[in-house]
């Protein structure tokens, strides 16, 4: 807060109107991602059965490693919608180390996140995302081979079974079958708003904070976290361990999902910091607060831990192999990222038809719920009245006033 009380009145009104701006930049880019994940996820809870996937993904060998890390790369780049379709796979059978499969898949092994990254900070992070996306995957397996947690596992699937208890799902239809059923996609709509009301409080939240961090945060306040930060630094690997450890924690204060994380990365190669440390912040889109909490609403948090210390554990040592390799074949990259505070988000390019296609089936699927509650099918969703849920519904609310407030600024400006 003392960073903001530094501005000058005029200045913290301008700035204070380009974060708002900012911020609804960053959730206008990643829409469409977002409605993608959340409608593939409410498609497999329907219409995929527990035998199914169990023969699909159901054993953690090449092959379900294999289907698991394809099934994310053509999935969504969300890191919110990524968890709504691994829980999916898990509680429809498919084993614990495939369903991470295709979690650090969805989130690293994309194309649309390539291409983002490339936009932001050329091709060398590019290729690192897809090569590290495959260390990532493969240093979670030896990690839970070595460590694995049979017994939480198992309460882990009692806890989702639990939750499928009372379900109108037709186990013995085929999905051809279903396709054809009306009821069938009422259930889809009715899935795809539950998935967004377990998470709209954390989405409000993380991109109000990056347009925030984006523009109020100093340059040197980067600068202080890493030790040593300066273009093309012979970085010892003391400091690159200190990087690739600070990068989870500061994304942990600005963490929007993957693809909003770009720019900020962008922001922390501007500065100086290392590739290493770069790359560990964009791997940590799947271990900062929101997604550890949202793991813990969907297993509990003794899991939730568990997969937060494995990520750990991966994305430090792919970071640190990934500089290494990089640097002995001599394509670390040298130049800045590109500054992004002061862009316009709103053009009218792919982005924007993405959005407006994903926003009409998003109508869809609105109508398609509220024609399963006309018809009274299933159950009305329990809404979560933890303390923490109303502490962080308050905090929502607080962001949109912040971001209604600072597009108003623009008046007095």
């Amino acid at each position: 807060m003392f960073l903001l009380l530094q501005t000058q009145p005029s200045g913290f009104l301008e700035s204070w109107h380009q974060a708002a701006l900012t911020s609804l930049g960053f959730f206008w880019m990643a829409l469409w991602a977002f409605i993608l994940g959340y409608f593939v996820s409410s498609m497999i809870q329907v219409f995929v059965t527990r035998e199914r996937m169990r023969k699909s993904m159901g054993e953690t060998d090449a092959k379900s490693m294999g289907l698991g890390t394809f099934f994310g790369f053509i999935s969504s780049s969300c890191s919110f919608a990524a968890l709504a379709t691994t829980r999916s796979l898990f509680k429809k059978g498919a084993s614990f180390i495939p369903s991470l499969a295709f979690l650090l898949a969805s989130t690293n092994l994309v194309i649309e996140l390539g291409i983002v990254i490339f936009i932001f900070l050329g091709w060398q992070f590019m290729a690192a995302e897809y090569i590290g996306g495959i260390l990532l995957i493969l240093f979670m397996w030896v990690f839970v081979k070595a460590t694995y947690p049979e017994n939480l596992i198992k309460k882990t699937r009692q806890k989702l079974d639990q939750e499928q208890q009372g379900s109108t799902e037709e186990k013995q239809t085929d999905w051809k079958e279903k396709l054809k059923k009306p009821e069938a996609w009422n259930r889809v709509g009715k899935q795809y708003l539950m998935e967004w009301n377990m998470v709209w409080k954390d989405v409000s939240i993380g991109f109000t904070v990056a347009g925030i961090v984006a523009v109020f945060v100093p340059n040197s306040f980067f600068e202080t976290l890493f030790i040593g930060t300066s273009q093309n630094a012979n970085y010892t690997f003391l400091q690159l361990l200190e990087h690739v450890l600070i990068g989870p924690i500061v994304a942990f204060f600005t963490f929007i999902g993957s693809m909003g994380n770009i720019p900020l990365a962008a922001v922390l190669y501007e500065n100086g910091v290392s590739f290493a440390g770069v790359m560990t912040f964009i791997f940590s889109d799947l271990v900062v607060f929101p997604v550890l909490r949202i793991n813990a609403k969907y297993y509990g948090w003794k899991m939730s831990l568990y997969i937060l210390v494995t990520l750990l554990f991966s994305l430090v040592l792919s970071a640190l192999i990934l500089y290494y390799g990089f640097d002995l074949a001599g394509i670390l990259p040298t130049g800045t990222g590109k500054s992004f505070a002061m862009q316009d988000h709103f053009k009218i390019n792919y982005t924007f038809y993405l959005n407006l296609v994903f926003l009409l089936i998003t109508a869809v699927l609105v109508w398609l719920n509220f024609r399963s509650q006309k018809h009274g099918e299933g159950h009305k969703h329990k809404s979560d009245k933890t303390r923490l849920e109303i502490i962080l519904k308050y905090l929502a609310w607080l962001s949109y006033l912040w971001l209604a407030v600072g597009l108003l600024m623009k008046l007095f400006i």
